[in-house]
């Protein structure tokens, strides 16, 4: 294992280019394969890219304040506190590996946004407390936890079909998550995944002469200077320092949360999670002056998120617009049979994720053709839906895409961690293919 994880880091760090590269290299990827495969002229192809290319803007943004609501909130006294106490629990290099892991897979399966913030800032306060513990897995493991998201409660595809009116209704109805979700095949592909993941990560812990550590000084985020003396504040100045406000507003916040909640019960969106981590920020921060400051903190690391996202969403135009995407989904759906049409459909879902980075954009794409085949082979209609979502979530474990905010928070670059998630996309591969085609 150790010769493998060494010779897997060995090709990340040396031919991965830096995401911004990557995104640039697999535009002009889409662009030749839509020429070659599906006639596409390259006028047209030009103009699916530039039609497509804001498509993501409202995705965005939501991304961006993920990133900086996360952070802000984790830079906060009272929560830097609390994951502090739950990260005193580790003890060794090990247990803080399986720790970070554990309650990464926890938070993804509540909500994707959750847990890819949550796993990081969790990995930084273990990296300042537990010696000897390699960064860069530590980090990688908290990313890991990210590929149950879509088995879990905030996976977009299954909340879909189980949602009244939605596009493909008169095609298969609506199919309760208890055929999705809380079915039995995807619920034991689930626990074996929260079982083998830890375990995992701990076997690429590399030996100790090659371990990349950090000092817990470096991982500190910057502090107010609190020098000044209230009595030379100025009206305005004193406003900005004083409880009053955040609390006022904090507490309307979480006021509307509580009865949200109790109207809809307990369904997080991204939207919610965003919620949640603005208002409790400007709660545990204190006051207006020290929440304002840990945001400016916090931007400095969204750069990767705002300047890549659109070329993916002009990639996603090339590939739905031309035709590319469902090609490639045809193409699976040719070999298949009733059996192996759940497997099929992962795997194809997994390569259409590297050129369609988004879960609810994928089966846009992909669902008319699935679920038409998945009639005529007669394969179960949820079973198909839950393969598409776990292909979407498995090769995220090599997408820069979805790493850019846990990258982020950290201060890594994907070359880092990817060479750990690719051994972490074999091996979960091997688990839900062999899930979904014989259970």
């Amino acid at each position: 294992m150790k010769r493998i994880i060494r010779f897997s880091n060995s090709i990340m760090e040396k031919y991965l280019p830096d995401p911004f590269l990557f995104v640039l290299i697999l535009t002009l990827v889409v662009f030749g394969f839509g020429l070659v495969l599906t006639g596409s002229s390259p006028v047209e192809m030009v103009g699916y890219w530039g039609e497509g290319f804001w498509g993501l803007l409202a995705f965005s943004m939501q991304m961006v304040l993920v990133l900086v609501t996360g952070f802000v909130l984790a830079s906060s006294p009272i929560f830097k506190k609390g994951l502090g106490k739950l990260a005193d629990y580790a003890k060794s290099p090990g247990s803080a590996i399986i720790w970070v892991t554990l309650v990464s897979l926890a938070a993804s399966w509540i909500n994707w946004g959750f847990g890819l913030v949550i796993g990081a800032l969790f990995a930084k306060e273990l990296a300042k407390r537990v010696e000897r513990v390699d960064y860069r897995l530590l980090i990688a493991s908290a990313y890991s936890g990210f590929i149950i998201w879509h088995a879990g409660f905030s996976g977009s595809i299954p909340l879909s079909i189980a949602t009244d009116g939605h596009p493909f209704i008169d095609q298969i109805g609506i199919i309760p998550t208890s055929e999705t979700i809380f079915a039995a095949y995807n619920v034991l592909i689930v626990l074996v995944l929260v079982a083998v993941l830890p375990l995992l990560n701990v076997l690429m812990m590399p030996k100790k002469e090659e371990t990349v550590t950090v000092k817990p000084e470096m991982l500190e985020e910057e502090t107010l200077d609190e020098t000044a003396a209230s009595a030379a504040l100025t009206p305005a100045e004193k406003l900005e320092n004083s409880p009053l406000l955040s609390v006022i507003i904090g507490v309307l916040g979480i006021s509307y949360l509580v009865y949200y909640f109790v109207q809809n019960g307990f369904a997080l969106t991204l939207d919610l999670v965003n919620f949640l981590f603005l208002f409790l920020g400007i709660l545990f921060h204190g006051n207006p002056r020290n929440y304002l400051a840990a945001v400016q903190n916090a931007v400095k690391g969204a750069g990767g998120i705002i300047i890549q996202f659109p070329f993916y969403a002009g990639i996603m135009g090339m590939m739905t617009a031309s035709g590319l995407a469902a090609l490639m989904s045809e193409a699976f759906v040719n070999i298949s049979t009733e059996t192996t049409f759940p497997l099929f459909a992962f795997l194809s879902a997994g390569i259409v994720n590297f050129f369609v980075p988004s879960g609810g954009g994928q089966w846009a794409v992909q669902a008319p053709i699935m679920l038409d085949a998945a009639q005529t082979l007669g394969s179960d209609p949820g079973k198909v839906a839950m393969a598409v979502a776990w292909g979407d979530a498995w090769t995220n474990m090599i997408q820069p895409f979805w790493a850019l905010p846990a990258l982020a928070i950290a201060g890594l670059k994907a070359k880092d961690i990817m060479g750990f998630c690719l051994i972490v996309l074999f091996v979960s591969g091997v688990i839900i293919g062999a899930g979904l085609l014989f259970l």
